[in-house]
């Protein structure tokens, strides 16, 4: 059964528009240039829902030092630190080791040759995230709503589950797993009205697609 991450959450509606449609992970997100920024002491309030259910509550960083690491593992306390910047497979295993959560590490892909150094990650990251290359001018790394080739995952296995993200939306996520095999689908623009505004019918929309696929 394939499973469903719904990022960037920022209100309580949204997040129980997840929890209701079976979303497996809830992503909140510390970045300040993205418009799905939030304060920690405000994700701490949104997970307590989360809590209470099988799902996971997964703090997407970018880069960070090991101040953020330890301010996010204490205030927020989430399931898993997502990192979504140029972290190394040693800082991966490092900021692992020091919040003493496991990590879903995102590899950026444009190409086949972008998925090799997935391998170099596994010892340090639980999951292993491949999202689409964003444009050389782009000021975040993720969440810009844009897909990439999702055939050149199809037959390559990994030794623990990974995340499909990029330009997935209610529409395409069955295609999107059929074509890579991926276990997870991980969206966050794609179920939104607006930069940052989730749309709690649209987030039922994407979890019923992974649900039938």
């Amino acid at each position: 059964m394939r499973k469903a991450k719904i990022c960037g959450l920022s209100t309580p509606q949204t997040v129980q528009a997840a929890l209701d449609g079976g979303a497996a992970y809830l992503g909140f997100v510390f970045f300040d240039r993205s418009p799905r920024n939030v304060a920690p002491e405000l994700a701490a309030r949104l997970i307590a829902p989360v809590r209470q259910t099988a799902a996971k509550a997964v703090a997407l960083l970018v880069d960070p030092d090991d101040a953020t690491v330890d301010q996010i593992a204490r205030i927020v306390r989430p399931d898993f630190i997502q990192l979504h910047g140029r972290e190394t497979p040693e800082r991966t295993a490092a900021v692992a080791a020091r919040a003493g959560i496991p990590v879903i590490k995102v590899l950026p892909v444009s190409e086949a040759a972008d998925i090799d150094p997935a391998r170099a990650y596994e010892g340090a990251a639980e999951h292993l995230m491949f999202d689409a290359k964003p444009p050389k001018d782009a000021d975040r790394p993720g969440g810009l709503g844009e897909p990439f080739d999702w055939t050149l995952l199809a037959g390559r296995r990994f030794e623990r589950p990974y995340l499909l993200a990029g330009g997935l939306d209610p529409w395409n996520v069955a295609q999107a797993l059929a074509s890579s095999g991926a276990p997870i689908a991980d969206v966050s623009s794609g179920v939104e009205r607006g930069p940052g505004l989730k749309d709690p019918s649209l987030i039922a929309a994407f979890l019923e697609a992974v649900r039938r696929v």
